[in-house]
C-alpha cells in the first residue's frame, strides 16, 4: 500500500522529476501510474520536496502531472528457497514466467513474484521457548543438493528473540507460517520461509569478517599456479571484446571449488546470453554428476533492456549470495560485465546533471565500484561455520586500452588482475590471461618460490624474444636462445590449456603439482645442448611430451610412464641445477 504519492513534474530519458508530499527514503521504490500500467522507480537523489527517480522501464508515455505512488520500502529482494535454478532480471522477476505471460517482447510493468509458490519439507531445529537473534536458522528444508536454512530475518532488530511458536515437521506452503517470533519488548512477529532485503544493504547478520587465505581451485592452471584466487577473495578479468572473458567465466564457474554459482548478465550483448542461458541447463556438473543449473542462479540484463536495470542486477545477484553465504555455502559470483554497469551509472549521472568526472564517469565511480566488491569476504557465522562469497567481475574496455577509468578503479579493490591480451586470443591461445602483465595479491598452493622461478623465466623469455626481433637469433647466445626456448616451452604446455580436450579443459590441483614440479625441473636444468638446432628439437620434443601428457587421464598406467619417459629425457641432458633453484630445491628437501 503506497505511503505518499507524488506528480511527475519533468521527464528525461528514463529519469523522472517528482513532487511529493510527505516524507521519502532514498532507494525507496515507487511506482508511475499510466493508465493501467505501473513502472516500477527507484528514488536516486531528494532534494526538499522534489526526487529524482530512475525508471526500470522504457518511459514512452510519461509525461508531466502523471501520478507516483511509493510504497515505503527500499529496492529488495525475495530470499528464501527456491532461488536456485532460477533466471532473473535485474528486478528478480523470473524470465522464464515472463516470457511465458508476455511473449517474445515483454511488456512494461508487470512484474511477477520472485520465488514460486511452492510446498516445502521443513524440519524445525528450535523449539518453543527458544531464544534466536537475526540469522541464526529456526529450520530447514532440502533445495537440491544443499540443505537450505530457514533463518530470522536479516531486518529483525538486534536482541534476543523468544520462539513463541514452531510447526512440526512437515510440508508448507513457502509463504506459509511456519514460526511466531516475540522480542525483548514483547513485540510478536510471524516468520515464513521468505522474507525480503533492500538490495543495496550488505548483510552483516555473522560474528565476524576472515581474511581471506584458502585458494578457490578453478582448475585453470594459470589461474591456480600463477595467478590464484582466495575463497572470499576479488579478481576482475579485463580485456578486449572478443578475448574469451565470458568462455573464461564459463570455466571457471564449471570447475570453481565453490557450492553457488551466480551468473550476473549486466548490459552484454543478447547473443551471449541466450548462449548462457541455453548452456548451462545441459552442462554436466563434474561435482554432482546432475545440471550445473541446480546450484546456479542467473541475473540476466542484457543491452537491450531498460539502462537502470543494469544497476539492479549486480545488487541483486550480490544479495543473493550474500543470502547463501549465511548457510556457510561458499558462494562466486560472476559479473559479466562490469563496464556496461558503470556507463548505465555515467548516463544516470549525466541525466542528474552532476559534475562529470574521467571520460565522463561521475566522480564516485571507484567509491562505488569499491563498494561492490567490499561485498565480497569470507565470514565466521553465529553458528561456528564459515561461509564465502567471491566476486569475479569482467571489464570490457574500448580497445583494450587497461588505462580507462573503470579498469583502473577496478584495479584499486581487487585482489587479483587477470588481463586478457588481444595478441595471445588472436593467436587461439586459451585462456588468453597475459602472465606478464597479470598480477595477485592471494596465496598458491603450489610452492611460491618454484612459481618466482618459473615467472622470472617467463621474463627472461620475453627480453630475449624483444631482442631476437632486432638482431635476430644468429645474435643471441646459446644460454640466452635456450632461456627464451624454456619460457615458449613453459607458456605452451602450462600456461595454456585444451579447452575441447576432455582430460585437459581442467587440471585438478594434485595433478597441476605433479606437472608443475617436473617442469620445473626442466625450467631449472643446465642441459648439455650442443648448439641451437639441437636446443630447438630438444624443446620441442619436451613440448610435444608434455602436451601428450596434459592429454592422458590421470588414473591410467600411461600417464606415469609419461611421466618416467619425460624424466629419461632430461636426465639424458642434464648437467647441473642452476644457483638459484638448487637453493629452492634444497629449501624444499628435494635434492
Amino acid at each position: 500500500m503506497a505511503t505518499n504519492t507524488g506528480l511527475v513534474t519533468g521527464v528525461n530519458g528514463n529519469m523522472v522529476t517528482v513532487v511529493f508530499d510527505g516524507d521519502i527514503l532514498l532507494n525507496e521504490v515507487g511506482y508511475i501510474l499510466i493508465g493501467e500500467e505501473r513502472l516500477k522507480s527507484e528514488v536516486i537523489r531528494i532534494s526538499g520536496n522534489s526526487a529524482s527517480m530512475q525508471v526500470f522501464e522504457m518511459t514512452n508515455g510519461v509525461k508531466v502531472g502523471d501520478s507516483v505512488e511509493f510504497t515505503g520500502e527500499l529496492l529488495s529482494v525475495e530470499l528464501g528457497p527456491g532461488l536456485l535454478t532460477q533466471i532473473y532480471d535485474g528486478l528478480q522477476n523470473p524470465l522464464p514466467e515472463l516470457a511465458a505471460q508476455c511473449g517474445f517482447f515483454l511488456q512494461r510493468g508487470v512484474y511477477l513474484q520472485a520465488i514460486p509458490d511452492a510446498q516445502w519439507e521443513f524440519t524445525p531445529v528450535v523449539k518453543k521457548g527458544d531464544t534466536v537473534s537475526p540469522g541464526e536458522t529456526l529450520g530447514t528444508v532440502p533445495e537440491g543438493i544443499f540443505t537450505h536454512k530457514i533463518m530470522v530475518p536479516f531486518g529483525f532488530s538486534d536482541g534476543a528473540w523468544k520462539v513463541v511458536s514452531i510447526v512440526k515437521k512437515g510440508s508448507y506452503n513457502v509463504r506459509s507460517e511456519v514460526a511466531v517470533l516475540e522480542d525483548e519488548k514483547g513485540k510478536k512477529e510471524s516468520v515464513s520461509m521468505v522474507f525480503t532485503w533492500p538490495i543495496k544493504r550488505p548483510i552483516t547478520r555473522y560474528k565476524e569478517r576472515l581474511k581471506p587465505t584458502e585458494p578457490m581451485i578453478t582448475q585453470v592452471r594459470i589461474i591456480d599456479t600463477f595467478l590464484p584466487v582466495a575463497k572470499g577473495g576479488t579478481y576482475c578479468i579485463p580485456g578486449p571484446f572478443g578475448a574469451g572473458k565470458t568462455v573464461l567465466q564459463q570455466m571457471t564457474s564449471r570447475n570453481a571449488d565453490v557450492d553457488i554459482v551466480i551468473v550476473a548478465a549486466c548490459g552484454e550483448r543478447a547473443g551471449e546470453v541466450v548462449e548462457t542461458l541455453k548452456e548451462f541447463p545441459e552442462l554436466i556438473d563434474p561435482k554432482t554428476g546432475k545440471t550445473l543449473m541446480e546450484r546456479t542462479t542467473i541475473i540476466c540484463n542484457t543491452s537491450s533492456m531498460p539502462v537502470a536495470a543494469r544497476e539492479a542486477s549486480v545488487y541483486t545477484a550480490v544479495t543473493i549470495g550474500e543470502y547463501y553465504r549465511q548457510m556457510g555455502l561458499d558462494v562466486l559470483l560472476l559479473a559479466d560485465s562490469t563496464s556496461r554497469w558503470a556507463q548505465a551509472m555515467r548516463e544516470m549521472s549525466g541525466r542528474l546533471e552532476e559534475i562529470p568526472g574521467e571520460e565522463a564517469f561521475p566522480a564516485y565511480l571507484e567509491s562505488t565500484i569499491a563498494s561492490f566488491y567490499e561485498r565480497a569476504g569470507i565470514v565466521r557465522l553465529k553458528d561456528g561455520s564459515t561461509g564465502s562469497v567471491t566476486i569475479g567481475g569482467t571489464v570490457s574496455p574500448a580497445g583494450g586500452n587497461f588505462e580507462e577509468p573503470v579498469t583502473q578503479a577496478t584495479l584499486k579493490v581487487v585482489g587479483a588482475f587477470h588481463g586478457l591480451s588481444r595478441e595471445r586470443s588472436d593467436a587461439r591461445k586459451y585462456p588468453a590471461i597475459h602472465p606478464l602483465d597479470s598480477w595477485t595479491k592471494y596465496s598458491s598452493v603450489i610452492n611460491q618460490d618454484k612459481v618466482s622461478y618459473a615467472r622470472s623465466i617467463l621474463f627472461r623469455g620475453n627480453e630475449v624474444s624483444q631482442m631476437m626481433k632486432v638482431v635476430g637469433e644468429e645474435g643471441t647466445s646459446l644460454d640466452d636462445y635456450t632461456t627464451y626456448l624454456k619460457s615458449d616451452l613453459l607458456d605452451s604446455v602450462y600456461l595454456q590449456q585444451n579447452s575441447f580436450d576432455p582430460v585437459d579443459f581442467a587440471a585438478p590441483i594434485e595433478r597441476q603439482q605433479i606437472v608443475f614440479d617436473l617442469l620445473f625441473e626442466v625450467l631449472a636444468s643446465e642441459l648439455n645442448l650442443e648448439d641451437k638446432k639441437e636446443a630447438r628439437s630438444y624443446i620441442n620434443e619436451m613440448r610435444q611430451a608434455f602436451i601428450d601428457w596434459n592429454n592422458t587421464p590421470q588414473d591410467s598406467e600411461r600417464f606415469g610412464q609419461y611421466k618416467d619417459e619425460i624424466s629419461s629425457a632430461l636426465k639424458s641432458r642434464f648437467i647441473s641445477y642452476d644457483k638459484k633453484a638448487m637453493k629452492i630445491l634444497q629449501s624444499n628437501q628435494v635434492v
